[in-house]
């Protein structure tokens, strides 16, 4: 083994370790969430728990319910800050789970697999939180805000599927657009066949 090559790389290590433990503060090496790894036992991992979590669907769930609340007592300044919250992260974690369904791709089908159906599954909630938004914004009538947010859901959704069918219900309420959709009396004509 070359030693010189060896020693700067233990020696920048060594620096790195040291910097980042002299960035946390006792107080705050205290206050750190539980590990996944057990100090007892290095080699049994246990998740980290999520309930506590800002990131996790259950943080999410937390900001809708604390929302509808909110709609209940009429107070939708606060609905709409939970609701805009809670797209955030649903919206984030849909991010990440895609991401790793992509790294994870060709690699490991099953790990791949579970990321996507995360990946969908969180995509479906913030989009649901979009919709109660759009609606709080048409309570406090202010359509400039709802019309964008029911455009999302329907290009994210698709018009075809039933919360892309509510946004547009909504749109055609609005007056935003003029076209009812799904039309009564079956399938709309194809642009190829009207001429």
């Amino acid at each position: 083994m070359n030693l010189a090559a060896a020693v700067p790389w233990i020696r920048l290590t060594s620096i790195s370790f040291i910097a980042a433990l002299s960035l946390l503060s006792p107080v705050q090496a205290q206050n750190q969430p539980p590990q996944p790894l057990d100090p007892n036992d290095p080699n049994t991992l246990r998740p980290i728990t999520q309930n506590n979590s800002l990131l996790s669907i259950d943080s999410g769930n937390r900001l809708l319910k604390e929302a509808e609340d909110a709609v209940s007592g009429q107070r939708y300044d606060v609905a709409a800050k939970k609701l805009q919250e809670a797209r955030q992260v649903f919206n984030q974690l849909s991010n990440f789970y895609q991401d790793l369904n992509s790294s994870f791709s060709g690699i490991d089908n099953k790990v791949s697999d579970s990321q996507r159906t995360k990946a969908l599954n969180t995509a479906q909630l913030r989009d649901e939180a979009t919709f109660r938004l759009a609606l709080v914004h048409r309570a406090q009538n202010q359509p400039e805000l709802a019309v964008p947010l029911l455009i999302q859901i329907i290009k994210s959704q698709n018009p075809t599927r039933e919360l892309g069918k509510k946004a547009y219900q909504q749109l055609f309420e609005l007056g935003f657009v003029d076209a009812p959709y799904p039309r009564q009396g079956g399938n709309p004509p194809s642009s190829s066949s009207q001429k």
